[in-house]
């Protein structure tokens, strides 16, 4: 799905830049979930840089205020912008668009409509607050004295647009696919240099790498599943209870037999002690066909959760 910034939720919104800044920061914490987990970019209209924020102050302006951090990210961000809409926008100017009796030509929303009247997946990420807090924006599109509408879905806080995004298939063609996704979605992960190796070689499945990839985001959303005192939260004993427990669970313990008869293959060099090794039993399963996740026990809130295997199933008599 392509994620655009609704340049119209800026304009003029805030009562001062303390309240902008409060908005901005979230829409950029929107931008990191898009890009680092997700391989995308949250697109944004160029002529965002220099919107009214106050009645006073203009994005460029309120931007002083900020902490150099923030301020590098944000304006790194809009001075890609330019050339990355002219790239990938699809509507002219001349594109009647037409949202709540608004005309959104040449606009986040009128663009994102654009795309989904042309069969491409597009969602639009608000500023909160604004007056653009509902989802989703019914965009009408005239063409030739005739009105079609669309609807664009519309999101303002992280988890409502992670549930979307989490629930997206990833296009994948073949397992350096699967690594190449599952690296980049799975940031809580440490995944060793050669763990996709065994792989190699096996014939390919477009459903069977969807699953091992949805397992992985299962175990790293275990790992990110702790608060601050470092104990599981809610959610992380709901991951515990659905996936690891049960004849029909999709992680579980190698029973003591197979500990016993395979421990030299499930033993792997410690991907961060050289020298080290790691006894790894426990694993993700995909049944058709056989393959498997090994990955470190327990899971912890400070130590880091290994991935060392994704391959064919090792324990195989």
């Amino acid at each position: 799905m392509d994620v655009l910034f609704n340049d119209l939720s800026i304009h003029g919104q805030f009562p001062d830049v303390a309240a902008f800044q409060t908005a901005i920061e979230r829409v950029m914490t929107m931008r990191e979930l898009v890009r680092q987990q997700y391989g995308r970019e949250l697109q944004c209209h160029p002529k965002v840089a220099h919107a009214p924020v106050t009645d006073r102050s203009s994005v460029q302006q309120a931007v002083g205020d900020f902490s150099r951090e923030m301020q590098s990210a944000l304006m790194q961000w809009l001075a890609r912008s330019g050339a990355d809409w002219k790239d990938h926008r699809r509507h002219g100017e001349d594109d009647w668009l037409e949202c709540n009796g608004e005309i959104v030509t040449d606009t986040a929303a009128g663009e994102a409509a654009y795309r989904r009247f042309h069969g491409t997946e597009c969602g639009l990420v608000s500023m909160d607050p604004s007056s653009w807090l509902f989802s989703p924006l019914s965009v009408e599109w005239h063409e030739s004295e005739q009105a079609r509408s669309v609807d664009v879905p519309n999101y303002w806080n992280v988890e409502s647009l992670k549930v979307v995004l989490d629930a997206e298939p990833v296009s994948l063609g073949s397992w350096v696919d699967l690594e190449t996704a599952a690296r980049m979605r799975c940031r809580a992960l440490t995944f060793s240099p050669s763990c996709f190796e065994p792989l190699s070689g096996h014939p390919f499945g477009t459903t069977a790498a969807q699953a091992l990839l949805w397992r992985l985001v299962i175990l790293n959303d275990l790992k990110i599943a702790f608060d601050e005192q470092g104990q599981r939260t809610p959610e992380g004993e709901e991951i515990l209870r659905k996936h690891f427990s049960g004849s029909e669970a999709w992680f579980s313990d190698s029973s003591p037999t197979e500990k016993a008869s395979f421990q030299r293959e499930l033993t792997f060099p410690h991907p961060a002690k050289a020298g080290e090794t790691l006894f790894c039993t426990w694993h993700g399963k995909v049944n058709t066909p056989k393959l498997r996740i090994h990955f470190s026990w327990p899971v912890g809130a400070s130590e880091a959760l290994y991935v060392v295997y994704v391959g064919p199933k090792i324990t195989k008599r």
